[in-house]
């Protein structure tokens, strides 16, 4: 396993319990936590992935369209699971089991999409430098969901403190 992604995991761990653990505790929520993770996630998951592509078979690449799009309908199913409730600060996300089980899915089929797809092309780039690219996709459509619920709810974002 490379020193790349070495780091690739730990940094999908250290999001993945900080994103997780907010939602089942329960967490306010702002513009800024709501797109500032997966903006930076989709920014570097690009920048690590974009060198490789040009070297990816057409499966290689058609597997990962096939991966991010199952992981958006997994990021859309968690939004919908959340629990949105308005108080006096703005927007109050809390999980639900289905919002564990569906992040115990996600993590799942991440994982196995991982596995498979260094079985069927073992010298797969695109599978390793895509890690961070994924959680980033995930994240951003769960993000998209709970944005769409509270504007469909009238419920205010908390306001940035200056």
């Amino acid at each position: 396993m490379s020193a790349h992604v070495l780091l690739a995991i730990l940094v999908a761990g250290f999001v993945l319990v900080r994103v997780v653990g907010r939602q089942l505790t329960g967490s306010l929520v702002s513009q800024r936590s709501l797109f500032l993770m997966p903006g930076v996630l989709l920014t570097i998951g690009l920048l690590t992935l974009w060198p490789v592509l040009g070297q990816a078979s057409p499966g290689e690449v058609a597997f990962l369209l096939l991966d991010c799009v199952v992981l958006v309908g997994f990021g859309v199913a968690r939004g919908a699971s959340l629990r949105l409730t308005s108080t006096p600060d703005g927007l109050w996300q809390k999980g639900t089991g289905t919002t564990l089980l569906l992040w115990l899915l996600t993590i799942g089929i991440r994982i196995g999409g991982a596995v498979v797809s260094q079985a069927i092309w073992p010298h797969n780039a695109v599978s390793e430098a895509s890690l961070v690219f994924t959680i980033g996709v995930t994240i951003a459509a769960q993000s998209a969901m709970i944005y769409r619920r509270a504007q469909q709810l009238h419920i205010p974002l908390v306001a940035q403190r200056a």
